[in-house]
């Protein structure tokens, strides 16, 4: 691993993006997304995903001259049909557009049908906290994981985020329905590391902590058991359901995930209580969160994002962390006639 300036990573994937075509302010956004996670240490949806995501834009699966669209509303409510553009700027958009309505209404939620993948679900969720609301979105996926009680994959993983305004640092809670992210698995095979925890059955059925076991067998250990199989056959039937998209049955019988159903929440909690009252009330929380006793002597207990929120400070300090061979191939890319889809 090396360090490079967040500004140089930036404009790295903005160059590499504007090779291909696509070279605007979305353009922009994009690069500037996948930088941010690579900043904030979520490794498995930065450069480690950066090469698929362009892949995706060459072979068209991914039009990156689509626009999403509003189709309906009611209220505080509305669908938005993604028109298969980027994952990333529709997702942006629509948590923007929940804003919006939060605003007038006092809530807004944002069902977004046909679009593709968002990378990190935890961006948009900032970006609404970032606003001063509490913000929450989660996607559905294809079949990736078994519900419990079965060894067949049949139920999405689909990740959710939830973020809460806090002027010291915002609460983040990002998770996927399994234990482990596919993203997480992967990063931690290429490093040759073992999970902390179980994270999935092998393939002979036992539970492992290996990742490339998990990785081969497909059978990733949902959150909580049966409870994180629940939790994602309801956030799957949530979002075909607002967005009038996709479920996860219906991805799965595509050979690939794309037109996935996404949901975005935007609620306007400084218009019930003041922008005081929640600061005093969500410092409280976290004052008294804090007085946990640590097992681990040297370890504080954390909030949700709040490891995050130090990788970010690192980051910004020192340089962003990156594996050497990955950034190496992104500053190859296209300056020699190579793409990515050759590597």
């Amino acid at each position: 691993m090396k360090r490079v300036p967040f500004e140089t990573l930036r404009d790295e994937f903005y160059r590499v993006l504007a090779s291909v075509g696509f070279a605007d302010e979305r353009a922009m956004l994009c690069a500037r997304l996948f930088a941010e996670n690579q900043l904030d240490g979520v490794y498995s949806h930065g450069l480690n995903r950066f090469p698929g995501f362009v892949a995706g834009l060459e072979s068209k699966q991914i039009n990156f001259s689509a626009h999403p669209e509003k189709i309906e509303g009611f209220g505080a409510l509305e669908r938005w049909n993604g028109n298969m553009g980027v994952g990333l700027v529709n997702a942006h958009l629509c948590m923007q557009r929940a804003t919006e309505l939060a605003e007038i209404h006092g809530i807004g939620c944002v069902g977004l049908s046909n679009t593709n993948h968002w990378m990190r679900g935890g961006a948009y969720a900032l970006q609404a906290a970032e606003a001063g609301y509490i913000g929450i979105c989660w996607t559905n996926t294809t079949r990736l994981m078994p519900p419990w009680g079965s060894a067949e994959k049949i139920i999405g993983n689909n990740p959710m985020a939830i973020a809460v305004p806090r002027e010291e640092g915002h609460i983040l809670l990002d998770m996927a329905m399994s234990q482990y992210s596919n993203g997480k698995l992967e990063v931690l095979h290429l490093q040759g590391k073992e999970l902390p925890l179980p994270g999935g059955y092998d393939t002979n059925g036992e539970l492992t902590v290996d990742p490339g076991e998990i990785l081969d067998s497909k059978r990733a250990l949902p959150i909580g058991y049966w409870k994180g199989s629940g939790l994602a056959l309801v956030l799957d039937t949530m979002a075909s359901v607002i967005s009038g998209g996709q479920a996860t049955h219906e991805i799965g019988k595509q050979g690939s995930e794309y037109a996935v159903s996404q949901v975005y929440i935007a609620i306007h909690v400084t218009g019930l209580m003041g922008q005081a009252a929640l600061d005093e009330t969500v410092a409280a929380i976290i004052n008294d969160f804090h007085t946990a006793t640590p097992l681990d002597a040297n370890e504080k207990v954390r909030y949700p994002g709040e490891g995050m929120l130090r990788t970010r400070q690192e980051s910004l300090e020192k340089g962003v962390l990156v594996d050497e061979t990955q950034w190496q191939a992104l500053l190859e890319i296209n300056k020699t006639g190579t793409n990515y889809s050759e590597i």
